[in-house]
């Protein structure tokens, strides 16, 4: 109780601590608008500044009692609460710069919302563009104070209209964005909403055509100054804050990353047998409504730990078995030490700390049972199987568990004579239920339902992958045939 007290006083703190940088934003806005005469400009501007700072901070204090009630994390995590002020304020600093330099109607209105949907998810990236577009509101509506932006008062809620409408339809398509240049694309189609509501809330207030067009060719640039940050920003917040965006989990699944080469190259065996319990992982994780390209990037990781010893595992040997010189006892250490050795491999990698929880909790605490059975033939008393078991922890998430499942599956299936679909679903139905028997899925929320549809999925995946072939015949064909 007393460190859950602690958490919160911290996350508050926090909070406070990111309104004062808004603030310390604000201000040098003001500094660098006014230059020379900043000071002279607050002081005589002072009751409206200190309103503006109070309305910041009532909208942050809104913040974090949203978040408070319907997501904890953004308020116990300090790296979270980091990230969302960070991103506040390098919207608010980049709609100014631009707002100033180039107009108002190209400030990158969308900027916050592609960044958020992306990082934080579909419901706090609504939210946050509503914070935005009111922190917005708050800075135009107050420009003959500010000095910022010299717009009109009937001006402030045109934008505050274009901020949210734009913002909220980046929020809706976004998601979609599969690839870089998909992003690029974005701003094209970032733009018909803009010029639509840049054309209707124009015709209002504009006197003049020439005042219209303005406005849809600044708010062209919108667009396009929008998805240029997007595209530029998102990689640092991917970095500094170990975001795992569908972007970034490709770039880490793909044949160049440097510890996929290195087990292409020291470890083949278990590289093709990595490739496909990913492609297996992937399938169950949609099927169950997962994160499928979480679930393949973290798969093609899970046996990074075996680049240690790779010619001790059978997948990456030929006729001889290096454990034949060795004791039971060495071959199940030199085993399960795989598990802990690819979470270092990962951490040493800076590579996110998800992919080293799959590698250390893939095989939970499953007895090593070739190793325990050679033990016993050698062996005169009863042994104690946990000396020859993986030291766990079990699964504690949905993916951890199918990987565990894929894992085995496709291991075992290797050494199947007969790939039937019958026999393949019978042997995934034995792996799932002795590791729930065993107690492997107790941490990780999963549900006999869905490790129902892991079976199934997993069955047909294999059967695919392991199909039976048409014998050829054993004729030979020699240029004399074709004469």
């Amino acid at each position: 109780m007393k460190n859950s007290k602690q958490a919160y006083t911290l996350g508050a703190f926090a909070y406070i601590v990111g309104t004062v940088v808004l603030l310390a934003i604000f201000l040098l806005m003001i500094a660098i608008n006014a230059g020379s005469a900043a000071s002279q400009h607050i002081r005589e501007n002072v009751n409206g500044i200190v309103l503006i700072c109070i309305s910041f901070g009532i909208v942050s204090g809104i913040m974090y009692c949203y978040f408070y009630f319907e997501n904890k994390k953004y308020i116990l995590c300090p790296g979270k609460i980091t990230e969302v002020f960070l991103l506040l304020s390098v919207s608010l600093l980049a709609s100014f710069l631009i707002g100033k330099y180039v107009n108002a109607a190209a400030r990158p209105v969308a900027f916050l919302a592609l960044m958020a949907v992306t990082l934080l998810g579909r419901r706090e990236a609504i939210f946050l563009n509503i914070i935005f577009a009111l922190q917005m509101f708050i800075l135009d509506n107050f420009s003959d104070v500010t000095g910022l932006n010299s717009l009109e008062s009937s001006e402030s809620y045109n934008f505050l209209v274009l901020t949210f409408c734009t913002g909220m339809i980046g929020i809706f398509i976004t998601p979609r964005i599969k690839t870089r240049i998909g992003s690029v694309i974005l701003a094209f189609v970032l733009l018909i909403p803009i010029e639509v509501i840049n054309a209707l809330l124009g015709t209002v207030d504009a006197e003049e055509f020439e005042k219209i067009l303005n406005l849809l060719l600044f708010g062209a640039l919108s667009s396009f100054f929008s998805v240029l940050l997007y595209m530029f920003m998102l990689p640092v917040f991917e970095v500094m804050f170990s975001e795992l965006t569908i972007f970034r989990l490709r770039e880490l699944a793909s044949e160049q990353a440097k510890l996929i080469k290195r087990l292409k190259k020291s470890a083949p065996g278990t590289y093709h047998h990595s490739m496909t319990v990913a492609q297996i992982a992937e399938a169950c994780a949609q099927a169950i409504g997962e994160d499928s390209e979480l679930a393949r990037a973290a798969a093609y990781y899970h046996d990074v730990g075996k680049l240690k010893n790779p010619e001790m595992f059978t997948e990456n040997q030929t006729d001889y078995n290096m454990h034949n010189e060795l004791t039971p006892e060495l071959s199940v250490d030199i085993i399960r030490s795989h598990t802990r050795d690819g979470a270092s491999l990962i951490r040493k990698a800076h590579l996110p700390e998800f992919f080293a929880d799959i590698a250390i909790q893939h095989h939970g605490t499953m007895p090593i049972k070739y190793f325990y059975a050679k033990a016993l033939k050698m062996s005169d008393g009863e042994l104690n199987i946990e000396n020859y078991s993986y030291a766990g922890p079990t699964p504690t998430s949905k993916i951890a568990a199918i990987i565990m499942i894929a894992d085995a599956s496709e291991a075992a299936a290797r050494s199947l004579t007969n790939r039937s679909p019958e026999k393949v679903e019978e042997l995934v139905r034995n792996i799932i239920e002795e590791r729930l028997d065993l107690e492997q899925f107790d941490n990780c929320n999963i549900t006999m339902s869905e490790l129902t549809t892991i079976k199934l999925t997993i069955v047909s995946q294999l059967t695919g992958v392991y199909h039976s072939r048409v014998a050829y015949p054993k004729l030979k064909i020699s240029k004399r045939n074709h004469e």
